[in-house]
């Protein structure tokens, strides 16, 4: 089997793994409990807190850990919106080319009161700066723009669209789940008052995430309980998660120092040539061609049914279109809001490449993949 879906799920990491075992097997306790057991457990989530501070540039007690991007969302949401209910309305600025973790968050404010305005995307599914700055109005409480694109990924200018929310006393939100472990994430360097990371994208484990609050900031907890994370999120923490999740942290800034990303980008781009070379104009790219994930390569190949090749490629894990969206026989909502025809939308296909695919994989996912659709490597 060759995997080409990392932006659906991750592997752990070896070396993640080998930092949860010990709280797996003999270290327990409650974090907070005064007894030797409660402090060990207790220092571990410490140090995992600094860890994902340091992989965003954030200071530890900005850091909220979620049981992932999902719940991280959703606290952003609704926490502000509740932050802001005395108001006699409110209104949120999101884009079309969100992921489910921020239109149903959106679905649901909105059913209670709160205006939702979802400005467009080119394209190339990026977002301008100056559709976000025309949909503000006095009573604008968050812009929430994805950092990157799951799908297609396209990086969004987030530092520009976090300077006109300054300007204008918005807070600003950015679900930066995709790109957290493929480009640099610093909330300082994007100006963000709100980050969601999960991680599970970026070879951590499923079920644990974090949500990045600038100090000072106040927003109502999403989870009510006793006063675990400073208040901000109730619920005993899962120590070998989160344990896990630092030390994928840990390895996410190491790598993004030495830019390991980029052989990555070298067999994406490969990839794409190498079907290009056999199918000609046949295939169409899909993102932007430089401001995109370095992993990611979303194509059609015209003549061809995305969910069609999914099921007659043979050991090969790809995607057509988001592991989160159900409706796989429909074009992907995100190619038809860049404008994307619905019959070229439908031969979509998502792949995404990760830290352990390899030049050999590339070249028999490339055979396998031109078999499926009639043609030679």
């Amino acid at each position: 089997m060759i995997y080409l879906d990392y932006n659906a799920t991750t592997p752990i990491d070896p070396r993640v793994v080998d930092a949860m075992i010990p709280y797996l097997r003999e270290i327990h306790g409650n974090p907070y409990s005064p007894h030797a057991a409660g402090r060990e457990v207790r220092a571990a989530v410490v140090r995992a807190r600094s860890q994902v501070a340091a992989m965003l540039n954030a200071a530890p007690d900005e850091i909220v850990f979620t049981s992932g991007g999902s719940e991280a969302n959703n606290h952003a949401f609704k926490g502000v919106a509740h932050a802001y209910r005395n108001r006699p309305s409110r209104t949120i600025v999101t884009s079309v080319v969100e992921h489910p973790a921020i239109h149903e968050p959106c679905r649901y404010l909105a059913e209670i009161g709160v205006n939702i305005v979802k400005v467009p995307v080119d394209g190339q599914g990026m977002v301008n700066p100056e559709d976000v700055h025309k949909a503000l109005t006095p009573d604008t409480i968050l812009i929430s723009i994805m950092h990157a694109n799951n799908e297609v990924g396209t990086i969004q200018p987030i530092p520009e669209i976090a300077a006109i929310a300054r300007e204008a006393g918005v807070l600003m939100h950015t679900d930066a789940a995709q790109s957290i472990g493929k480009i640099p994430v610093n909330v300082e360097e994007l100006g963000v008052d709100l980050l969601s990371a999960a991680g599970h994208k970026f070879y951590a484990p499923q079920g644990v995430g974090a949500l990045y609050i600038r100090e000072g900031l106040e927003i109502e907890p999403l989870i009510h309980g006793a006063g675990h994370e400073r208040g901000r999120r109730a619920g005993t923490e899962a120590v070998p998660n989160l344990v896990g999740l630092g030390a994928a942290a840990e390895i996410v800034s190491q790598q993004i120092l030495t830019h390991a990303n980029e052989s990555i980008r070298v067999l994406r781009d490969q990839f794409h040539q190498y079907l290009s070379d056999a199918l000609g104009d046949s295939v169409v790219l899909h993102g932007h061609p430089t401001e995109r994930l370095p992993n990611t390569l979303n194509v059609s190949i015209r003549g061809q049914i995305g969910l069609f090749l999914l099921e007659s490629v043979e050991g090969l894990c790809f995607s057509v279109g988001a592991a989160c969206h159900s409706d796989a026989d429909e074009p992907s909502a995100v190619l038809s809001a860049m404008g994307v025809p619905r019959e070229e939308a439908l031969g979509a296909v998502r792949f995404s490449l990760g830290r352990p695919t390899t030049d050999e994989e590339i070249n028999e996912a490339t055979s396998r993949f031109l078999k499926a659709v009639g043609a030679s490597h």
